[in-house]
C-alpha cells in the first residue's frame, strides 16, 4: 500500500513537472512571438518617422503627412494591443493623435524645390522619394488612403522624380560639353530627350525642357558638322600638298 502511494506520488510529480515544462515553453514561445511582433512594429515606426523627419528636404504634402502619421498611429495602437496600457506607448498615441487633429503641416510646391548639384545628395534624395512613394503605395493597398488622393500624390512624386532625372542628365551633359567630351555630352542630352518623349502626359515643364535639351543637341550637331568640315578641308589641303610634292616636274 505504501509502495503504491509512493509510486503514485512520483508519477504525480513527473506529470506535474511535464505540465509545468509545457506551460513554461508555451509562455516562452508567446514571449518570443510578442518580442518579434513588437520589433516588427518598431521597424515600421522608425522607417516612417525617418521619412517624416525629412532631413533631405523632399516635398511632402499635408496629405502625405496625414498618411505618414496615421501609419505611425495605427502601428502604435497595434503595439498597445500586444502590450496593453504601456505608459510610453499610450503617451505617443496621444501625441500623434494631437498632431493629426491639428493638421498643421507645411504646404509644398514642386517647382520651388531646388535640385541639388551634388550627386551624393541627389542619390539620397531619390532614395528618400522612393521610400516615401513605397509607403504611400503600401497604405493605399491597405485602404488607408483614398484612390483619387493617392493618384494625385503619386503623380506629384513621379513628376518630381522626372525633374530630378532631367536636371541631372542636363547638368552632366553641360559638364561633359564644357570639358570637350562632345560624344558623352550628346549621350546625356539624348538620354534626357528620350526620357521626356517617353512621358504619357505633357505640361509646361516637359515642353520647356524638350526645347532646352534640343538646343543643346543642335549646338553639338553644328559643332560636329563644323569639325567635320574643318577636318575635310585640312585633309584636302594635305592631299593637294602631297600631289604638288610628288607631281612630275615640268621641264622648262
Amino acid at each position: 500500500m505504501l509502495i503504491g502511494i509512493i509510486i503514485a506520488l512520483i508519477i504525480g510529480l513527473v506529470v506535474t513537472a511535464i505540465v509545468a515544462n509545457i506551460i513554461q515553453q508555451q509562455k516562452e514561445k508567446q514571449e518570443a512571438e510578442r518580442r518579434q511582433e513588437m520589433a516588427k512594429h518598431r521597424a515600421v515606426i522608425e522607417e516612417t518617422e525617418h521619412v517624416i523627419a525629412n532631413d533631405i528636404g523632399i516635398p511632402i504634402s499635408p496629405l502625405g503627412y496625414q498618411v505618414l502619421y496615421r501609419r505611425v498611429l495605427n502601428t502604435l495602437k497595434a503595439m498597445n494591443r500586444v502590450t496593453p496600457k504601456h505608459k510610453d506607448i499610450l503617451a505617443r498615441i496621444q501625441d500623434v493623435t494631437n498632431k493629426l487633429e491639428a493638421n498643421d503641416f507645411p504646404q509644398v510646391d514642386n517647382e520651388a524645390i531646388r535640385i541639388p548639384d551634388n550627386d551624393k545628395i541627389l542619390v539620397v534624395m531619390i532614395q528618400a522619394l522612393k521610400k516615401y512613394r513605397t509607403i504611400l503605395r503600401t497604405e493605399h493597398n491597405k485602404g488607408s488612403i483614398a484612390g483619387p488622393h493617392f493618384a494625385e500624390e503619386d503623380k506629384r512624386i513621379e513628376r518630381l522624380q522626372l525633374r530630378i532625372n532631367i536636371s541631372s542628365q542636363v547638368r552632366r551633359g553641360k559638364m561633359a560639353k564644357n570639358n570637350g567630351m562632345t560624344g558623352s555630352a550628346r549621350q546625356y542630352f539624348e538620354k534626357a530627350m528620350a526620357t521626356l518623349e517617353a512621358q504619357v502626359y505633357d505640361d509646361d515643364y516637359i515642353t520647356n525642357s524638350k526645347a532646352e535639351v534640343q538646343s543643346y543637341l543642335d549646338d553639338i550637331a553644328r559643332e560636329l558638322s563644323a569639325d567635320k568640315a574643318a577636318k575635310k578641308a585640312e585633309f584636302e589641303e594635305e592631299q593637294d600638298n602631297l600631289d604638288a610634292l610628288f607631281a612630275p616636274k615640268k621641264k622648262w
